[in-house]
C-alpha cells in the first residue's frame, strides 16, 4: 500500500495492528509511525511506545511486549527497528531470533498493541518465508515518489497547512529544492508560517524564500550556458565560490548532468518511457522530466565533447596544468558556444 493511502487511513481511524514498512526513505517510516503514535495514543507523547532493535535485541523481547498488557490500559505501539530479517545481507551480530514465534504472532495479533516493523532496505529477499508472511500485513511502501506522488504530497502538506500551493509553486518548489522530502517538509513549514492561514503560496513567494541546492543551482548553470546566458550562468558560478563550494566538485556536477542528458537521448531513442529511465537510471522521475526538456538542444556529436572537455578540465586542474576556478569557467564557456552544433 502507498504512503498516501496509509496516512489517509491512519488519520480516518483505521488502524492496524500490524505494519511492515520497508524502503529507502526513512522520513516518510518516521511520519507514519508518528501518526500512528498520535492516532492510538492521542498525543505523541512515547510513555507507551517501546522501540527495539533486533541488531542488539532477540526478536522474542519484542513480540513478548506486545503481547503484554499495556501498563495501567489504554494501548500500547511497539516497534521493530532494522528488520534485516527480510533481506539476503549477511547478519554481523548473529542472534538466535525465533522467527517462528513472529510467524505466530502475525496470524493473532494482540488488540491492545501496534506492532511496526521497520526495513529501511531497498531490495527484499522475496524468497523467505518471513518476508512473505509480513507483505501479507498492511505493508506501507517507503519508496521514492514519482512526479505525481510528489504533487500530492505537496497537495497534502498545503491542505493540513491550511494554505494553497499553485501548480507552479509546487514545480518550482521541486526545481529549487530537489526530491529530498526531509527538506521539502521543511520548506513548506517555512512558506506556511510566512504567507498564514488561507494564504496563497506562487512562484514569487518561492523565489523569495526557498534556495536552491547546489544540484538545482548546478542544474540552472547548465540551463543559462545553453542558451547563451553566460553571464547569467557566471554569476551562479562565482555565487557557488563565495559559498566556499569547491570547482571540482562544480565540475563532477556538470559532468554528471551531462551524462544524464546523453543517457536520456539514447534511452528516449530506445523508446523508454521517462518512468523506466528513471528506473535504469536510479534518478527520480523529476530529475528525468526536467533533463528531457533540454537534452534536445544537444546534438549527440556536442555532449561527447563536452564531456571530453570536461574530462581534460578535471585532469588540466589535477595535474596543476590550470587554475581551477579558470578551468571551470573555460569549460562554460564552450559550453555556451553550442549554438552551430544544436538540433534546429
Amino acid at each position: 500500500m502507498s504512503y498516501l493511502q496509509v496516512k489517509k487511513d491512519i488519520d480516518n481511524g483505521k488502524i492496524k495492528p500490524i505494519y511492515f514498512m520497508y524502503g529507502s526513505q526513512s522520513f516518510l517510516m518516521d511520519d507514519v509511525v508518528q501518526a500512528i503514535v498520535r492516532k492510538v495514543l492521542g498525543s505523541t507523547d512515547d510513555s507507551n511506545v517501546i522501540t527495539y532493535s533486533i541488531q542488539d535485541t532477540l526478536l522474542d523481547l519484542a513480540i513478548e511486549e506486545a503481547e503484554t498488557f499495556p501498563f495501567l490500559g489504554g494501548k500500547k505501539v511497539v516497534i521493530v527497528k532494522e528488520f534485516n530479517l527480510v533481506t539476503s545481507q549477511k547478519q554481523e551480530a548473529k542472534m538466535d531470533h525465533d522467527l517462528d514465534r513472529l510467524e505466530q504472532y502475525l496470524s493473532h495479533p494482540s488488540s491492545e498493541s501496534v506492532l511496526i516493523v521497520q526495513a529501511p532496505y531497498e531490495k527484499l529477499d522475496e524468497r523467505k518465508k518471513i518476508t512473505k508472511s509480513l507483505k501479507k500485513t498492511t505493508v506501507v511502501e517507503c519508496v521514492p515518489f514519482d512526479v505525481q506522488t510528489t504533487n500530492q504530497w505537496l497537495e497534502d502538506q498545503a491542505q493540513q497547512k491550511q494554505m494553497t500551493i499553485t501548480k507552479e509553486a509546487k514545480e518550482h518548489l521541486v526545481e529549487r529544492v530537489g526530491v529530498n522530502l526531509l527538506q521539502l517538509a521543511s520548506e513548506m513549514e517555512k512558506l506556511s508560517l510566512y504567507v498564514g492561514s488561507e494564504g496563497v503560496v506562487n512562484e514569487d513567494i518561492i523565489d523569495l524564500l526557498v534556495a536552491r541546492s547546489l544540484e538545482q543551482d548546478v542544474f540552472a548553470l547548465i540551463d543559462f550556458a545553453v542558451k547563451q546566458r553566460l553571464d547569467e550562468a557566471l554569476v551562479i558560478y562565482h555565487d557557488l565560490l563565495k559559498q566556499k563550494e569547491e570547482p571540482l566538485k562544480i565540475l563532477a556536477l556538470i559532468a554528471r548532468q551531462l551524462r544524464i542528458f546523453y543517457q536520456i537521448k539514447e534511452m528516449s531513442r530506445q523508446s523508454y518511457s521517462q518512468k523506466q529511465m528513471a528506473g535504469q537510471l536510479k534518478l527520480h522521475p523529476y530529475v528525468v522530466k526536467l533533463a528531457s526538456q533540454q537534452m534536445n538542444r544537444f546534438e549527440d556529436k556536442f555532449l561527447l565533447e563536452l564531456l571530453e572537455a570536461a574530462a581534460d578540465t578535471d585532469f588540466a586542474i589535477k595535474s596543476g596544468k590550470m587554475d581551477k576556478v579558470l578551468a571551470v569557467e573555460l569549460l562554460l564557456m564552450k559550453l555556451a558556444s553550442r549554438k552551430k552544433h544544436t538540433i534546429k
